[in-house]
């Protein structure tokens, strides 16, 4: 019989830790190991070892450094900034102008780089210098940045997505398919709320009133096609059956690198500064996952998430109840953990009762990443926030938490449409396999 009110104790400890500042890896690292030597003594940590091996040994977890790599060769490479301007070009006349930039950089940058840290550091340096130049609602440019940097994790190909599947063995496949159309819904959401906001304010964006000829924005269109061909050859690659996601992963960072070679900006320097931050984004990734394979082992032979389903069952609650009850716990969660803790501290416990009422996997995982882009943008330790503000490296915090806001509001709408609607999750992946 399982002693609930030690489980449930655990569990406050390990937010504790988290909520203190203590790496997320190390928090849960130390959950289990505590929870194993309170419940069974030393002898099960033995299989610590066993445990590693297995996570290390994923075919599938190598393709988390390559997606980084991928996303850190055309950060440093100067694609990017000639992406923003040639969207710019096409998005300028809208109500809200540049604002709209922002989003559709951020969204075809999220295509290739599956980080939205990576997305709103990229971004954020790009747009802050053509934002200078020009009259628009600051806290609103801030937003548009912080807030569209989030696609990064929705978009295929996401580093979070993978790692979702890998501890729900989830086929990953099946999350990339299931991203899209609702990446593509929250995209146009964003600037659905960037027109109105326009509309109702003009004074918020400054108007363009002069148009490059339509031979120049057609010439620099050329610039959209790096990262626009890598992902098409990328997710092509995994759904036409000759790659594997990991090798589908490997076939992009030849390509961006082969792209980042051609430009003249690229260099040895740049390349070593590449591989560094793969390095430490990989290593910090891979000891969370493998300490959240420890903990779900110990929670798993301690029956937690046997005795969590039978209280839901005894609750009565149906799916959709219970998924609204979840949007109210990760909205209160988001507030305070970092996205990876909020999500894979929540799994081992969240999982069986999602699987035990029918919800799908696939539709969860995406439902769960909304989530975490919520926690991206929700003080006060939203992790977009700080580094939209780390970038513009003036002002205050507070213009970042007003520009968001609308933003958060969309986020809210879109995950009730999933909700209302699990077909606009579903409907890809269902065609594709």
């Amino acid at each position: 019989m399982i002693d609930v009110p030690g489980a449930a104790l655990g569990f406050l400890i390990m937010l504790g830790l988290m909520f203190s500042g203590l790496h997320v890896g190390i928090a849960m690292l130390f959950t289990g190991i505590i929870g194993a030597m309170v419940y069974f003594g030393p002898a099960v940590l033995f299989s610590f070892g066993t445990t590693l091996w297995s996570v290390m040994n994923d075919f599938l977890l190598t393709t988390i450094p390559l997606f980084v790599l991928l996303g850190e060769l055309l950060l440093r490479s100067g694609i990017t900034r000639n992406m923003y301007n040639s969207l710019s070009d096409w998005l300028n006349r809208l109500p809200g102008g540049l604002l709209h930039t922002n989003i559709g950089a951020c969204s075809l940058f999220a295509a290739v780089s599956g980080s939205s840290v990576a997305t709103a550091a990229t971004i954020g340096t790009v747009a802050l210098e053509e934002f200078d130049r020009r009259s628009y609602s600051e806290s609103l440019v801030l937003g548009t940045i912080a807030a569209g940097a989030t696609l990064g994790i929705l978009i295929p190909p996401s580093v979070n997505l993978i790692i979702y599947g890998a501890l729900t063995n989830t086929s990953i496949g099946q999350l990339f398919a299931a991203g899209i159309l609702p990446g593509i819904v929250l995209t146009l959401t964003f600037m659905a709320i960037i027109v109105v906001i326009a509309l109702i304010k003009p004074s918020i964006a400054e108007r363009s009133t002069t148009v490059p000829p339509l031979r120049d924005r057609l010439i620099r269109l050329k610039h959209l096609l790096p990262p626009l061909g890598i992902f098409v050859v990328v997710m092509g690659a995994i759904y036409g059956g000759w790659a594997t996601p990991t090798e589908a992963a490997a076939i992009g960072v030849v390509l961006a690198f082969s792209l980042a070679l051609s430009n003249r900006h690229f260099t040895l320097k740049t390349l070593h500064e590449a591989f560094i931050s793969t390095t430490k984004t990989t290593a910090m990734l891979l000891l969370i996952i493998t300490a959240a394979f420890f903990l779900n082992f110990i929670v798993g032979i301690l029956g937690v998430p046997q005795a969590m389903t039978t209280y839901v069952t005894q609750l009565g609650l149906g799916p959709t109840e219970m998924i609204w009850l979840l949007v109210l716990f990760y909205l209160v969660l988001g507030c305070f953990l970092e996205t990876l803790s909020m999500m894979v501290g929540t799994i081992p416990v969240v999982m069986p009762i999602v699987l035990l009422l029918g919800i799908d996997p696939v539709w969860f995982g995406i439902f769960l990443v909304i989530m975490m882009e919520l926690a991206l943008i929700t003080p006060p330790v939203g992790m977009n926030l700080y580094v939209v503000q780390g970038v513009r490296g003036k002002g205050q915090l507070s213009d970042v938490y007003l520009g968001i806001t609308p933003f958060v509001v969309a986020m809210l709408m879109v995950v009730s449409l999933i909700i209302a609607f699990p077909s606009i999750v579903m409907v890809i992946p269902e065609l594709l396999y």
